[in-house]
């Protein structure tokens, strides 16, 4: 019904128009038809270069951003090289001072060398080791003079009562003096005369004045004694004397502690420290400081004596000790 009403009725004359209007159609038609599959071709290309376009757009990205992150990668290795730079630049000027000290130490070290080569070469030599051997042996005979002008000046000797002794045994024995065998006792031992008395000091109140005053002249003239032997052979005592005469005292260095000041004494000496004078005499004087001042003498003596190479007799035998440290001295071979 519909397609019956789409028919169009046209007459004959007007056929031949209606031809040519549909042949004009139909070409216009196929133009149509060939510039859309024109068109359609030159889209298609279109397309493809812009796919193409767009695909370079991407790589391009894609390479901006790694063009970017190696950017950023070489910032950082270049501030790392500007930091690694300045701490060569550091070091580099840290060995240049080190290089001129090592420098300077080594100039120092060659003309040590030098000396120490000129040092060894002359003590090499038979010239250098005899001027020694000379030198120490002028050396040791001018201490034994020194010091047998000491003993001249404080002679140990035997009192005269036990040299009476000696001689009456010597002689019923049929033995010589010189020959006697029988050991010399040491409380028979005078300085200058005097005897040193080897009885407790506790004893002391029971001696007169004179004792007392004889006991420190004595023990007055050991210490002057040991302290001259002491500065000619060159050795600091442990417990240094001040010579007064019988008034002469010993100082000893050690602090003393008092624990009725504190119940917990500081061990450690004090700034305003002072050492210890104790007497070497019994007037005026507590007995006890005068026994440790003899004690701290026989102290001095026996370091003497080690310093010679020989053993102290004993702590209480102070005339015994410096007359063997005398006779050692004055007998050591050169």
């Amino acid at each position: 019904m519909n397609e019956k009403e789409n028919l169009k009725i046209i007459q004959w004359e007007d056929f031949e128009q209606e031809v040519v209007r549909l042949w004009s159609l139909s070409t216009v038609l196929n133009k149509a038809k060939e510039r859309k599959s024109l068109l359609e071709k030159q889209l298609e290309s279109l397309i493809h270069v812009k796919a193409e376009s767009l695909s370079r757009s991407n790589e391009v990205e894609e390479m901006l951003d790694k063009m970017r992150a190696r950017k950023l990668v070489m910032g950082k290795m270049l501030m790392y090289s500007k930091v690694v730079s300045e701490d060569v630049r550091n070091q580099e000027e840290e060995l240049k001072i080190e290089l001129g000290s090592l420098l300077v130490a080594a100039k120092s070290l060659c003309v040590a060398s030098k000396q120490l080569q000129e040092e060894n070469r002359l003590l090499v030599g038979q010239r250098g080791h005899s001027q020694l051997k000379n030198l120490l042996k002028l050396l040791v005979k001018r201490q034994q003079y020194m010091i047998s002008q000491v003993s001249t000046l404080y002679p140990v000797k035997p009192s005269a009562e036990s040299t009476c002794a000696v001689k009456l045994d010597s002689s019923s024995n049929g033995t010589k003096l010189g020959n006697s065998s029988k050991p010399l006792d040491p409380r028979s031992l005078t300085i200058l005369g005097l005897e040193h008395t080897s009885h407790s000091l506790k004893m002391m109140k029971f001696f007169s004045k004179e004792e007392v005053k004889k006991s420190a002249s004595s023990l007055g003239y050991v210490a002057h004694a040991v302290s001259l032997i002491a500065s000619y052979l060159d050795v600091r005592l442990r417990y240094p004397l001040r010579f007064g005469g019988s008034y002469s005292c010993i100082i000893d260095n050690a602090p003393s502690i008092d624990p009725v000041s504190d119940s917990t004494p500081n061990l450690l000496p004090s700034a305003d420290y002072k050492p210890t004078e104790f007497p070497l005499f019994l007037e005026g004087q507590d007995t006890t400081r005068a026994a440790y001042a003899i004690f701290l003498l026989n102290k001095d003596l026996e370091q003497l004596l080690n310093f010679v190479g020989v053993k102290s007799l004993g702590p209480r035998h102070i005339l015994a000790n410096l007359n063997e440290l005398l006779r050692t001295i004055q007998s050591l071979e050169i």
